[in-house]
C-alpha cells in the first residue's frame, strides 16, 4: 500500500498557519493589511491580552459583497491577482490569498461586513468550519474579530512570549503600518487604553510625532533622492539621537514595511563617522520604484523582499544620507530647555525642522547684544589679543582676518551705534540667522546707521562655506576640554576628539593619494592558518596582490610577507595585513577603501591630543581655527561629539535669569 495521502484542508490550513500566524501581531499584520488593500481611511485596532484573548479590526473600506464572504475563507482565494503577469507587478499588500483561511483556523472568527450598498454579511468560522452565515445590518467596511488564538493548538501557545513582549510586538508593527500610509487614521487600543492615534491627514511628519513624540520628531532631518530606478523620501535623526539596536530604522518600499540588512547597512553608511560605535539612528526610509524590480513572493510574511540593482539602491540610499547631513549645524546642546509657551494658535502648526537653529536677534525682541571682543581674557580679566602662532598648529591668516582683529576691529566701540547687528563680526551674524543662510540687508533692523561693508559681506560668504562658528578661547578644563565663546554662548570641546578629527581628514586625503609603492622590511612578517583558510587564501590570492600584498608559501600553512604597501600605520602593519585576509575570507574581495579608511581612524587616534595635556592660548587658537576648516567638524572618526553649545538662553534660564 503506498505511503503517500492528500492533506485535507483543515490540516494544509493549519500547517499554512505555521507560516503566516506565528503571534498575535502576525494576526494583526494581515487583518490590518486586507483593510488597506481595500481603501480604507481609517482602521480601529482593539486588541485584549495583547491579542491571545481578542483582536478586533474595524475598517471603512469597501466591504466584501454576500458572494464573495465564504470564498474569502478558501486557501488561495484573492482578488489582487488573476494571472501570471500580475504575479510580477504586484501594487497591494496582501496577495497570496492564505491569511483569512489561516488565521480561521486556528481561532474562533467573526466578520461582519457590507458594500455600504445592501445590507451587510456575518460569517463565524471556528477551527476552520463555518458555524453560522447570515445578512446584517452593517455600515460600509469590514469589523473582524478574532477570539481564542491557538485554541485548537496548544502546542503553539508554547512559543508566546509574555503578554508585555507580544503587545510591544503588535505596537512596533503598528507604528511601522502608520509610517507607511500616513494618509490613514490608526487607533490602537489595549485593554481599553489608547495607545496610538494618528490623524491620517498624510504628513508623515506628524506620525512621526506621534510615535516618537514631538522633541524628537523635530530633531529628523528630511531626506531627498533619485536615481534612474529608485525614488527615496523620508527622515533621519540628527547625530546626537541615537539608540541602541537598528531597529528603529523602518524601510519602506511602495508602501510596504519590509526587513532588509542591506539598506540598515547603507543607511549607517550614510551616517559614517557621525554615530558613536554601537549607536543606531532613528530613520524613515519611503522606497517607490516599478513593482518588476522588487520580488515580493519570497517570504510567506512578505516581511523579506528580494530587490534588482540592490547595489545601485545601497549606493543611492548612502548618498542621499551623507548629502543631507553634509550642510548642516550639528553641534549638539549642553542641555533641551523648554522655551516660553506660544499662544494655542502657534501650537496648533507643527513645523518640522532639520537642524537646530537660533532665532534671530531683532528690536522687536527687546534685547540687544553687548558688543564685545571676545577674543580672549588675561588672568587680570582685561581683554588682550594672541596672535595664533604655534609650532603644532599652523594655519596662513588672511590679512583681512588679522587687520579685523586690530584696534578698529570688532572689540572698538568709537563711532558705532548700539544696533543689535552693527559691530558683530559677519560669522556671529551668520550663526544668528537659521541654519543655511547668511546675513543680508533684509535681516538688518531698519536703521540708517547700520553700515554693511562690501567686506564683511565677502566674509559671510567664505564662513558659509565654514560649518563651526569662529570661538574664542577661555581656557581649560582638567587639561582635557577646551572653553570657548562667541556672542552666541559657551562652547565645550573635547581636545582629543577635535584634533583627531584634523588629523584623520588629512590621513585620509594623503593615504588615499599615495602611488603602490612598497616598503621593503628587515624581518618579513608571518601569518598561519588552518588548512581550509590557506585553500580559500591562495585561490583569491590574486586580490591581495592588486593591493600590494605578497604572499609567499612558508610551511604547511603559513605564510611571509617581505615587503607591504607604504600608506600601512607604522606598528600596526600587521594587524591591517590580516584585516585584508579577514575580508578576503569572508567576502572574496579586498576593499582598499574600506582599510585605508581604517589606517587613517589609527594613525589619527595615535598623533592626537591625549587628557591632561595642557595648551598654550595660542595653541587652543590655533586648534579652534583648524576645526573650522574641517568637512566634518562635529563628531570624531569614532562617532563621538566633539562640541557642546550652551546657548545664551540656556545659560539665563539655568540661573533663574529668564523664567
Amino acid at each position: 500500500m503506498g505511503k503517500i495521502i492528500q492533506l485535507d484542508n483543515a490540516l494544509s490550513n493549519k500547517i499554512a498557519a505555521g507560516e503566516v500566524v506565528e503571534r498575535p501581531a502576525s494576526v494583526v499584520k494581515e487583518l490590518v493589511e486586507n483593510s488597506l488593500d481595500a481603501g480604507s481611511t481609517v482602521i480601529e485596532i482593539d486588541v485584549e491580552e495583547a491579542g491571545l484573548t481578542k483582536i478586533r479590526i474595524i475598517d471603512n473600506g469597501e466591504g466584501i459583497v454576500e458572494e464573495d464572504v465564504s470564498k474569502a475563507f478558501h486557501r488561495h482565494a484573492t482578488s489582487k491577482i488573476k494571472d501570471e503577469t500580475d504575479l510580477f507587478r504586484i501594487r497591494t499588500l496582501g496577495f497570496r490569498g492564505e491569511a483569512l483561511p489561516s488565521i480561521a483556523s486556528v481561532s474562533r472568527l467573526e466578520m461582519n461586513t457590507s458594500t455600504g450598498d445592501s445590507a451587510g454579511t456575518r460569517i463565524v468560522v471556528e477551527g476552520g468550519k463555518e458555524t453560522a452565515f447570515e445578512k446584517t445590518s452593517s455600515r460600509r467596511g469590514t469589523d473582524i474579530t478574532v477570539t481564542d488564538l491557538f485554541f485548537n493548538t496548544p502546542a503553539r501557545l508554547k512559543y508566546v512570549r509574555t503578554i508585555h513582549t507580544e503587545l510591544g510586538n503588535i505596537t512596533d508593527l503598528v507604528n511601522r503600518l502608520a509610517l507607511s500610509h500616513p494618509e490613514v487614521s490608526f487607533r490602537l487600543t489595549h485593554n481599553g487604553k489608547r495607545l496610538l492615534h494618528t490623524n491620517g491627514n498624510g504628513d508623515v511628519r506628524q506620525v512621526l510625532a506621534a510615535i516618537y513624540g514631538m522633541a524628537i520628531a523635530k530633531m529628523l532631518v528630511p531626506l531627498e533622492g533619485k536615481s534612474l530606478d529608485y525614488r527615496i523620501s523620508g527622515f533621519a535623526s540628527l547625530p546626537e539621537v541615537t539608540r541602541a539596536s537598528r531597529n528603529y530604522i523602518s524601510t519602506m518600499i511602495n508602501g510596504r514595511f519590509i526587513r532588509n540588512f542591506g539598506l540598515a547597512k547603507a543607511v549607517m553608511e550614510g551616517y559614517h563617522t557621525l554615530l558613536p560605535i554601537g549607536r543606531y539612528p532613528i530613520a524613515l526610509l519611503n522606497i517607490e520604484m516599478d513593482p518588476i524590480l522588487v520580488d515580493v513572493n519570497v517570504h510567506p510574511s512578505k516581511m523579506e523582499v528580494r530587490i534588482s540593482k540592490e547595489a545601485e539602491l545601497y549606493e543611492l540610499v548612502k548618498n542621499t544620507i551623507s548629502t543631507s547631513f553634509k550642510d548642516r549645524l550639528l553641534i549638539p546642546s549642553g542641555v533641551k530647555v523648554e522655551k516660553a509657551e506660544k499662544p494655542k494658535s502657534e501650537q496648533t502648526f507643527f513645523e518640522l525642522e532639520g537642524a537646530r537653529t537660533v532665532k534671530p536677534v531683532s528690536p522687536a525682541d527687546g534685547k540687544f547684544v553687548r558688543k564685545e571682543n571676545f577674543k580672549s581674557y588675561g588672568q587680570e580679566g582685561n581683554l588682550r589679543h594672541e596672535s595664533p602662532s604655534s609650532n603644532v598648529f599652523q594655519r596662513p591668516v588672511d590679512k583681512d582676518e588679522d587687520a579685523s582683529h586690530g584696534s578698529g576691529g570688532v572689540g572698538s566701540l568709537a563711532g558705532k551705534s548700539e544696533t543689535p547687528w552693527s559691530g558683530l563680526p559677519s560669522q556671529v551674524k551668520e550663526i544668528l540667522l537659521p541654519t543655511g543662510r547668511t546675513a543680508t540687508s533684509q535681516d538688518l533692523p531698519v536703521d540708517s546707521s547700520c553700515d554693511v561693508s562690501v567686506q564683511s559681506t565677502n566674509e559671510a560668504r567664505e564662513v558659509q562655506l565654514e560649518r563651526v562658528p569662529r570661538m574664542y578661547p577661555i581656557g581649560q578644563m582638567h587639561g582635557t576640554y577646551i572653553l570657548a565663546q562667541n556672542e552666541n554662548g559657551l562652547y565645550i570641546i573635547d581636545q582629543h576628539a577635535a584634533q583627531e578629527r584634523i588629523k584623520y581628514e588629512f590621513f585620509r586625503e594623503k593615504v588615499g593619494q599615495v602611488a603602490n609603492e612598497l616598503q621593503d622590511l628587515l624581518v618579513p612578517l608571518t601569518f598561519e592558518y588552518s588548512t581550509d583558510e590557506c585553500v580559500k587564501i591562495m585561490e583569491y590570492k590574486d586580490e591581495l596582490e592588486k593591493v600590494g600584498v605578497f604572499l609567499e608559501d612558508f610551511g604547511p600553512n603559513s605564510f611571509i610577507i617581505r615587503s607591504h604597501p607604504q600608506w600601512l600605520p607604522q606598528g600596526e602593519e600587521k594587524e591591517v595585513i590580516e584585516g585584508m585576509i579577514e575580508q578576503l575570507l569572508s567576502m572574496k574581495k579586498v576593499d582598499l577603501k574600506k582599510l585605508r579608511e581604517e589606517a587613517a581612524i589609527m594613525m589619527s587616534c595615535k598623533g592626537s591630543i591625549k587628557a591632561n595635556h595642557y595648551l598654550r592660548n595660542d595653541e587652543i587658537q590655533a586648534l579652534l581655527d583648524e576645526l573650522r576648516l574641517a568637512s566634518d567638524p562635529f563628531t570624531c572618526p569614532h562617532g563621538r561629539p566633539v562640541i557642546v553649545h550652551f546657548s545664551s538662553y540656556e545659560m539665563e534660564k539655568m540661573f533663574k535669569r529668564v523664567m
